[in-house]
C-alpha cells in the first residue's frame, strides 16, 4: 500500500498503477486543483479527490534532463547545416562597436 500524499510543489511522485513519474507544478487550494508535468513533458491538471485516489511513491528529482526532448532530432530546430551569422553585418548594434 502506497503512502497518501499531500501534494506539494517541486516534488516528484510516481504513479504506481502506470508506473509514470511526474511532479507538481502547480497547487491551487482554493480551486482544489494540482497541475503535474510527467517527465515525458506532458501536462495535466487533475482536482484534489482525484489525487487522493492514486497510488503514489515519491521519488527523487531524476538525473537525466532530456526527457522531455527525446523526441527532438537535429532537424526540429531548423536548419543545422548553415551556420548562424548576422544577415547585415552593418547594423547599428554592431556600428556602436567599431
Amino acid at each position: 500500500m502506497a503512502d497518501e500524499y499531500e501534494p506539494e510543489i517541486g516534488i516528484w511522485y510516481r504513479n504506481i498503477e502506470n508506473r509514470r513519474l511526474f511532479e507538481v507544478v502547480a497547487y491551487d487550494e482554493d480551486d482544489g486543483t494540482i497541475e503535474i508535468q510527467y517527465f515525458e513533458s506532458e501536462v495535466e491538471e487533475l482536482d484534489i479527490e482525484t489525487w487522493y485516489e492514486l497510488e503514489l511513491e515519491q521519488e527523487a528529482a531524476p538525473e537525466d534532463w532530456s526527457g522531455p526532448y527525446d523526441d527532438l532530432i537535429a532537424d526540429d530546430m531548423g536548419d543545422t547545416e548553415i551556420p548562424m551569422q548576422p544577415e547585415n553585418w552593418s547594423d547599428p548594434v554592431t556600428k556602436s562597436f567599431e
